[in-house]
């Protein structure tokens, strides 16, 4: 890296190296169509299904990680999502939910990615990690304030849970923390550039699980 990109703050490297995948992420068909009121609350507890398979391999994993000296300071239990993402499970698709949900294709392959950075390779599981809650923190507000208007969840009750963080009293300061964190991470220029190439990776998979929903939800011609 040449010394002005030395100079830039990683979490700010991180962020503008991302953004092209990010925004197709965040602006796919399935998410347009669920957001627009396009589809119904099923294309939603769909969705919802997905996110509890790459939350189990991200939060099983946590534990283990919590003194690794790389992803060690990014385990925060406030932020984890696999308890409320049951109960969101069980409102919307019954108390068997467990016996009927099923990973899409991609889904099984972003999930195996997460599990596999955090076995061999801590720094690739900071850019999952760095990619999902970030994220819920921030966009994933406008996501639930529509599925509350469109299907008439109660506010930040059972169905949306997955988006509130009842114990982060100040989102944009703990985002504030987070990326100070970023900045000091222990890794190398190398190794921080195959984080941002790890994050541009987990930007393709939420892609192609979005792909995969569109298909199982076309709108009707």
């Amino acid at each position: 890296m040449d010394a002005s990109a030395t100079a830039t703050p990683f979490s700010t490297l991180i962020r503008t190296a991302s953004h092209e995948a990010h925004t197709e992420a965040e602006t796919s068909t399935f998410m347009s169509d669920l957001l627009g009121g396009r589809l119904g609350v099923e294309a939603f507890a769909r969705y919802t299904e997905q996110l509890w398979f790459v939350y189990r391999a991200l939060e099983e994993a946590a534990d283990g990680l919590a003194d690794d000296p790389v992803a060690g300071p990014f385990i925060r239990p406030e932020l984890y999502r696999t308890a409320e993402l049951e109960r969101d499970l069980a409102h919307l698709m019954g108390a068997d939910w467990r016996s009927r949900v099923a990973p899409l294709p991609s889904t099984a392959a972003y999930a195996a990615r997460v599990e596999e950075c955090a076995r061999t390779w801590p720094a690739g599981y900071v850019a999952h990690h760095y990619t999902r809650y970030l994220g819920d923190l921030s966009g994933g507000q406008v996501i639930r304030d529509r599925a509350e208007r469109q299907w008439g969840f109660a506010r930040k009750g059972d169905g949306v849970r997955f988006y509130v963080f009842d114990t982060i009293d100040n989102p944009a300061a703990f985002k504030r923390r987070y990326r100070a964190l970023l900045d000091a991470v222990n890794a190398d220029d190398l190794e921080r550039q195959r984080i941002v190439d790890e994050c541009k990776r987990a930007f393709a998979f939420n892609t192609a699980v979005f792909r995969e929903l569109g298909e199982e939800y076309p709108l009707s011609a």
